[in-house]
């Protein structure tokens, strides 16, 4: 078994107040080490964030890079326990038609978006897992829609390791019924690890949670237990999402 999260960190643009991250960040570190997960996705890792993860996460080994031509800025950033995996492939991919560094589809918010892709091999259970991290567009259902159309053609073309077990996790901007999730729906070959639990994004306890983070698992998986870590201490959440934690088993 496998101990899975999906964590939107929370970038902090312009953020002020009691959530701001200087505030949340040891609550973080206290709720990772006390859950032990073998794999972190996160998303919206600026760079002092990430070089905070790589500073402060004992035990894990933390992979990502900025999604702007320069490699700067925001990342898809994946931890991953040293004592347990080892890395076999690794690879940031832009969302676009070009693929490029920093590039866009022609209708999407002004920001680049990726996913960061990982092929580990559990050395505990001599298993192969794929693993693939994004966040798609805030804006633009349209850029939504062709983003995951892109992870899953990738996933359906893959030539290394092919029999890896996957795992697609992320924020993916959008409701499971959501029209821009019709190809996730349909390709039939990912379920939701998460699909039991209520909504993930709370804007710090200001909204009713909506559902758009999910872990999705391909049917040689099954997911024993699942969770939203929902902590908040003296008004400082984790995130202004509420981070999805799975125990994933081979089926």
């Amino acid at each position: 078994m496998i101990r899975v999260v999906t964590f939107n960190i929370r970038c902090d643009y312009d953020q002020d107040g009691e959530n701001s991250f200087r505030f949340r960040k040891d609550l973080i570190l206290k709720k990772i080490e006390q859950e032990k997960p073998d794999i972190l996705c996160f998303q919206e890792v600026r760079p002092h964030v990430a070089e905070w993860l790589k500073q402060s996460l004992k035990g894990y080994y933390v992979l990502g890079c900025g999604r702007s031509e320069d490699f700067a800025g925001e990342q898809m950033t994946v931890a991953y326990r040293w004592d347990r995996f080892d890395l076999l492939t690794w690879e940031t991919f832009w969302l676009s038609d070009s693929g490029l560094p920093g590039s866009r589809f022609p209708r999407q918010s002004e920001c680049p978006r990726t996913a960061a892709e990982a092929v580990f091999l559990d050395r505990e259970e001599m298993a192969l897992y794929r693993v693939i991290n994004t966040h798609l567009d805030h804006e633009f259902p349209e850029a939504r829609e062709r983003g995951m159309a892109l992870i899953l053609h990738r996933l359906a073309n893959v030539r290394t390791f092919p029999d890896a077990h996957v795992i697609l996790a992320g924020d993916f901007n959008a409701e499971p019924d959501s029209p821009e999730l019709a190809a996730l729906r349909q390709y039939g070959k990912l379920t939701d690890a998460a699909a039991s639990l209520g909504g993930t994004f709370h804007d710090y306890g200001r909204v009713t949670p909506e559902k758009i983070d999910y872990i999705c698992i391909v049917p040689t998986l099954h997911t024993v237990s699942v969770q939203c870590w929902t902590d908040c201490i003296n008004g400082v959440y984790l995130s202004d999402h509420y981070p999805i934690c799975a125990d994933i088993e081979k089926a």
